[in-house]
């Protein structure tokens, strides 16, 4: 397809523009070179008519000689375009033409060139524009001017098919060749497309790296891509070797300084002991935090949500049986989860735990696909009949550690865990309320493509 702002259609329209105005440049030349032509050739023509004259003229010694003529019929012919007169030195008729009976042509105003001849162009009484060539001739002391005149007309009439003609040819020519570099554009740029797809399936995870033969331009591309993957996996990996190596090291100290403050008295250890609890919980929110980016930053993991949605609901039944939890699983074309599956099941898992603890008995849970923005993108709605919240309270419940009820079990860090995770994603969280009178959970993630995994190149 020549999409628009492709090189394909950009190669397309240059080569049609180019074609545009080679062909009509072609077109222009071509229809001036035949008129010239066909003006040189009536200019020849009536320039050996008129020595024709000339020499019947001196041949027959009299200028009013019947014998004295032209042997194209179409001077014979009225208002053909064709005429031919003998004029005395005084300008008087002493001969002519049948085509010019009834017909007054003005003898010729043009200056003589250096061979005695002249030339002009004029329109006869009819309306046809006439090419007039004429010569004078001395006979016995004499001197009569030869004037022949030919259908001018005629020939711009046939400049003029000529052109539409040409035109047409070319502009099928122009067709064809337009045809032909849509073609090639498509099949030069047939590499790119096979490797736009194959990047796009390593994105998908349907592959580990980008795999296939392509020309010299293309596959150092390629090759590069593949160094990228490569290099992005070792990063990640030494990023969380070494976040871990540095929390695991800061662990066994900030134990010791938690021990030592609690074996002693007073302000000083009290103040030791609390900064030490500051200290490991934010070692372990930075720890959880590198996991959670290293995990999803590898390329080609996807997840089926349908599978998981059934799985996490038979297990909340069990959990909470007391609750009806509604799930209808869609259909077979449902996108995949694009994505590591223990971070959906987390994500999913949280929010459905929370429903379920918060509702008066009724949970609902649908997953669908939707277009927005982004693309096509997975939605998760998870309502209840519960109580519900606010909207200051729906933005103050996804902050860290944030709880509005405290006699719920639960650290108040599962939203969060969830708000974290999606954001590494690149989705959306709304908290709204729901049409069963508690609060609707929307979850937007991003999709791939149905299929198995792959695993990361590297692995």
């Amino acid at each position: 397809m020549l999409r628009k702002g492709s090189i394909a259609a950009a190669l397309f329209w240059l080569t049609a523009g180019w074609l545009v105005l080679a062909l009509v440049t072609t077109g222009v030349l071509l229809t001036d070179l035949y008129s010239r032509n066909l003006d040189t050739t009536l200019a020849d023509t009536l320039d050996f008519h008129v020595e024709s004259l000339a020499g019947a003229l001196l041949e027959a010694g009299d200028p009013q000689d019947n014998g004295i003529a032209l042997a194209d019929p179409r001077f014979e012919r009225p208002r053909s375009g064709w005429y031919w007169i003998v004029r005395g030195e005084e300008g008087g008729l002493i001969n002519l033409s049948s085509s010019v009976v009834g017909i007054d042509l003005p003898a010729v105003g043009a200056a003589a060139d250096a061979m005695g001849r002249s030339t002009e162009v004029i329109n006869d009484p009819f309306g046809t524009q006439l090419r007039m060539v004429e010569r004078s001739v001395t006979l016995d002391d004499t001197t009569y001017r030869i004037t022949v005149a030919g259908n001018l007309t005629q020939m711009l009439e046939l400049v003029a098919e000529f052109r539409g003609q040409t035109f047409i040819v070319l502009g099928a020519v122009g067709v064809m060749l337009a045809i032909m570099s849509a073609i090639v554009a498509r099949i030069a740029l047939r590499p790119i497309a096979r490797l736009s797809k194959a990047v796009e399936a390593v994105r998908e995870g349907e592959s580990a790296e980008v795999t296939g033969t392509y020309p010299t331009e293309i596959a150092p591309l390629a090759e590069e891509v593949n160094e990228l993957l490569r290099s992005n996996v070792q990063i990640i990996e030494r990023a969380r070797n070494q976040v871990g190596n540095l929390a695991h090291g800061l662990k066994t100290p900030i134990a010791v300084l938690r021990n030592e403050a609690h074996l002693r008295k007073g302000a000083l250890a009290d103040i030791v002991a609390s900064e030490t609890e500051k200290m490991s919980n934010m070692v372990s929110t930075y720890l959880e935090r590198a996991r959670l980016a290293a995990r999803t930053s590898v390329v080609g993991k996807k997840a089926d949500a349908t599978m998981i949605m059934l799985r996490l609901t038979r297990v909340m039944r069990k959990i909470h049986p007391e609750v009806t939890i509604a799930f209808q699983r869609p259909d077979a074309s449902l996108p995949w989860f694009r994505g590591d599956e223990a971070d959906f099941e987390e994500m999913a898992g949280n929010l459905l735990d929370n429903a379920c603890k918060w509702s008066n008995g009724q949970v609902g849970v649908r997953l669908v696909s939707v277009r927005g923005e982004k693309g096509t993108q997975l939605l998760m709605r998870i309502d209840d009949n519960g109580p519900g919240l606010s909207e200051a309270d729906a933005r103050k419940v996804l902050r860290r550690g944030v709880r509005l009820d405290e006699k719920t079990p639960g650290t108040g860090l599962g939203l969060d865990i969830v708000k974290e995770l999606v954001d590494v994603y690149g989705g959306d969280l709304e908290l709204k309320r729901s049409q069963l009178g508690g609060l609707l959970v929307e979850l937007r993630l991003p999709t791939a493509r149905l299929g198995g995994l792959a695993r990361p190149p590297g692995n």
